[in-house]
């Protein structure tokens, strides 16, 4: 029986990634239920098999299986990865070592202030906010092929995330009660505090966002012709 993912267990998850520490990464997908971080472990896992580490393979063939039944944006996109690495057949898009984090939060802020651009030799995110027009007008003439502009979408796939988590919540005095908070001015606020007074929903929540964020930022950056790659990884 697979454990829930605690905080703490999501700390070592993301360090395991971060460090494309195979050998931990698959420990923790034994011992917990993958189905929950697929987008958020894809990246490290397709480098652990490229590596040969034991037992990456067969994890690899099950979050495959898993993504193509979930079916959400950027789902496929990192199945035909896991596919491509498993098969030994060559991806056709490029490494590049972003954060999905952080390009979710370039693609998916205040369209007022979000946006900004992808640096491709190290794949550092750059918001909108942190650049001056100088610097921009500055650097476009003689560097404009080393960066991957990104606009901004705004809030509204994030929105739906909120209303697709409630339609699939069993309780529904729940259901009914966050269906209200998420009307008008605020929602995302008035969301979080409702859910906060369930830790256990809350967690699932936050879960869910963050696979739904990370797979709509890799069919974004699959779009442009490339793919993530932790920063230990290939």
């Amino acid at each position: 029986m697979t454990e829930a993912w605690t905080d703490h267990a999501l700390k070592a998850l993301r360090a395991a990634c971060h460090t494309a520490d195979g050998p931990s990464l698959l420990a923790l997908l034994r011992s917990h239920d993958p189905a929950g971080v697929l987008q958020q472990c894809g990246d490290a896992l397709t480098a652990a098999v490229a590596r040969g580490v034991p037992g990456a393979p067969d994890a690899a063939i099950a979050c495959t299986s898993a993504l193509r039944e979930r079916g959400w944006p950027g789902d496929e996109v990192l199945a035909e990865q896991l596919d491509t690495v498993g098969g030994g057949a060559v991806c056709l898009l490029q490494p590049l070592p972003v954060d999905l984090e952080e390009l979710s939060g370039l693609l998916e802020g205040d369209p007022a202030w979000g946006g900004g651009r992808i640096k491709l030799d190290t794949g550092e995110c750059r918001p909108a906010l942190a650049d001056t027009e100088e610097l921009w007008d500055e650097e476009e003439p003689e560097g404009a092929e080393r960066w991957l502009y990104v606009l901004c979408d705004g809030s509204h796939d994030a929105y739906r995330d909120m209303e697709d988590f409630i339609t699939a919540l069993d309780d529904q005095d729940l259901a009914r009660f966050l269906n209200i908070a998420i009307q008008g001015p605020g929602a995302f606020r008035r969301f979080k505090d409702m859910l906060a007074t369930s830790p256990a929903q809350l967690q699932r929540y936050r879960l869910f966002a963050a696979e739904r964020q990370h797979g709509r930022a890799r069919a974004w950056l699959a779009d442009h012709g490339y793919r993530p790659t932790p920063p230990g990884g290939h």
